[in-house]
């Protein structure tokens, strides 16, 4: 398979669509702590799912329909409107997080994204343009978080406009740290014709790099930290057309959980949770006449087949059929589709999702967004 141009969005697999939903989904009540967190800004570090502008300011950008529903024009973002950190910042009170790796416009003042569409955990094999994924994997992305809590500081001694752009020393141990990385991981690994017992066995390896990364964090200041598991990518079009009847993302889930807790124990002042988007993103696929959402196996945004979905144009695209050229716009209600472009989901999909996670009953600790800088032993 060619891995450049038909491949850098696409960011996650895992788990065929109709497997048992895992054992370990948290949906108890949510403890309320005695109050809210002040996060003054947030530090993002992931792929796709939350990437705001890194790679389409590095390479380019998504074109038209992406951001049509809210943005009313391609944002940066691979949807038709906002993602999830987007709402994530509004729910606290912080504006939007501008692309570490945007130089034109932006504010870091209260965060920034690290986050870019393709990223891995580990060094992938191929990195774009000679290949599918990211050259901006964790690694890289720590290294730029680095740099600039270092260089921000003293750019901010210089005075002037520097200060009202960049943020206080404080926001770095105070700001909120939120992760979602590792589905480009699996994916590479399917995309080199591994088993999944092969994709499992290194799953280890993925999760170890993952937590030593939020070490480095915790290290660099971080003392809150959000990390979202990976969701049912097997319910995806991509996937349903390129692998159907793959189950991997149970591993990795139960691994990630078993990291998460045992950096509690590795770094007890940190506030760590551990957020089930997995059990909520299963929900909505598989009972979306329930929520008022419809054809959730169907790409808004594609064409041609079963689910929409083709990976020889991609939406946004243009395709020749008996010597005509078609374009490969939205479907007419974007926002009761859960699927955008076969990859990625709608902006009221992500609406869905983060209106339940944020309030505590899929995660671990069950506590509120507002109120994740509790730790578990003081809840």
């Amino acid at each position: 398979m060619d891995f450049s141009a038909t491949f850098i969005i696409k960011n996650t697999v895992s788990l065929c669509c109709f497997c048992v939903l895992l054992c370990f989904a948290t949906t108890s009540k949510p403890v309320v702590a005695s109050e809210n967190c002040e996060f003054p800004a947030i530090f993002n570090f992931g792929d796709s799912n939350s990437d705001t502008g890194g790679f389409p300011a590095a390479f380019f950008q998504p074109p038209y329909p992406y951001g049509e529903t809210f943005f009313h024009k391609p944002s940066g973002r691979y949807t038709d409107g906002r993602v999830m950190i987007d709402f994530i910042a509004n729910s606290l009170g912080l504006p939007f997080l501008s692309a570490y790796l945007d130089s034109v416009g932006t504010n870091f003042s209260q965060g920034v994204n690290f986050a870019t569409a393709a990223a891995t955990v580990t060094l992938p094999s191929f990195i774009y343009p000679g290949g599918g994924f990211s050259p901006f994997y964790l690694d890289i992305q720590l290294d730029q978080f680095s740099q600039f809590k270092n260089r921000s500081q003293v750019a901010r001694k210089r005075g002037g406009v520097y200060v009202e752009l960049l943020p206080e020393e404080e926001y770095f141990e105070k700001g909120l740290y939120t992760i979602d990385i590792g589905h480009n991981d699996l994916a590479e690994g399917l995309y080199s014709n591994l088993t999944v017992e092969q994709v499992n066995a290194t799953v280890p390896d993925i999760i170890g790099n993952l937590s030593a990364h939020v070490k480095g964090l915790y290290d660099l200041g971080g003392r809150t930290f959000w990390i979202h598991n990976t969701d049912p990518m097997g319910c995806l079009p991509y996937m349903l057309v390129s692998f159907p009847d793959v189950a991997i993302s149970q591993y990795f889930n139960s691994k990630l959980k078993e990291a998460v807790l045992q950096l509690r124990k590795d770094l007890p002042s940190a506030a760590i949770t551990y957020v089930d988007v997995y059990s909520v993103k299963y929900e909505l696929l598989s009972h979306p006449e329930k929520y008022g959402f419809e054809h959730s196996l169907v790409a808004c945004c594609g064409y041609g087949g079963k689910y929409n979905y083709n990976n020889e144009v991609l939406c946004g695209g243009t395709i020749t059929v008996n010597g005509t050229d078609i374009f490969i716009g939205a479907c007419d209600r974007p926002w009761v589709r859960a699927n955008w472009d076969g990859i990625h989901y709608t902006e009221a999909a992500n609406k869905f999702v983060f209106d339940r996670i944020s309030s505590g009953a899929y995660t671990d600790p069950p506590v509120p967004l507002k109120m994740a800088c509790h730790r578990k032993d003081s809840r």
